[in-house]
């Protein structure tokens, strides 16, 4: 009886990165800043992409990012990447917001801030409608094909809710990766430490 070991074998699943899609890192990238993130593409072209880490918190709200903005809400912030971290982005559903990026049908990026602001204070809730980012991912042109030829990131299509949804960032990496099935099914359940297990 023959072992089948290619299940072992990391590789990525060789759909081409666009807008709109995500790179879901391999198991075994040990990168203390992308190791196990969920990356938005925002923009890819020969120059370079540009993308949003989806599922890392971070230390600060909103408000304690600006000064001067007063937000009756407790919103919190996520790591986007270490490119200009001290730029804010937001990614948002909202149509018809001036300015705004649109990323792929119903998803959005920036736009007039004082638009968004306004909306902020007078929606009931932003859960689901607004994410917010401190700095970006990014790669000059070449770059990440070159990750990719390497096995560092899978390429999938996440939908817009589990993107916006912020009560399950925790689990957006191996929920992803699970959702592809087969050995990435088993892979998203590889402990990320397998010396320790």
């Amino acid at each position: 009886m023959s072992t089948n070991t290619d299940i072992f074998k990391i590789e990525s699943n060789h759909v081409k990165p666009s807008r709109g899609k995500v790179l879901i890192a391999q198991p075994f990238l040990s990168d203390k800043l992308f190791g196990r993130s969920v990356v938005l593409l925002v923009k890819h072209n020969n120059e370079g992409t540009m993308g949003l880490v989806m599922n890392k918190p971070f230390p600060l709200t909103l408000s304690q990012f600006f000064d001067g903005f007063i937000c009756k809400k407790t919103i919190p912030v996520y790591w986007g990447g270490p490119r200009s971290m001290d730029s804010i982005f937001y990614l948002h559903t909202l149509e018809n917001i001036p300015g705004a990026l649109a990323i792929r049908k119903g998803l959005y990026v920036n736009g007039d801030f004082d638009v968004i602001k306004d909306y902020i204070n007078t929606a009931d809730s932003i859960e689901g409608k607004i994410r917010f980012f401190v700095g970006y991912a990014g790669w000059d042109g070449g770059q990440l094909k070159k990750e990719i030829a390497k096995d560092s990131w899978i390429i999938s299509q996440e939908s817009t809710k589990s993107l916006m949804d912020v009560n399950d960032t925790e689990n957006l990496w191996q929920n992803a990766l699970s959702k592809l099935g087969g050995k990435y099914e088993v892979w998203s359940r590889f402990p990320e430490t397998p010396t320790l297990n």
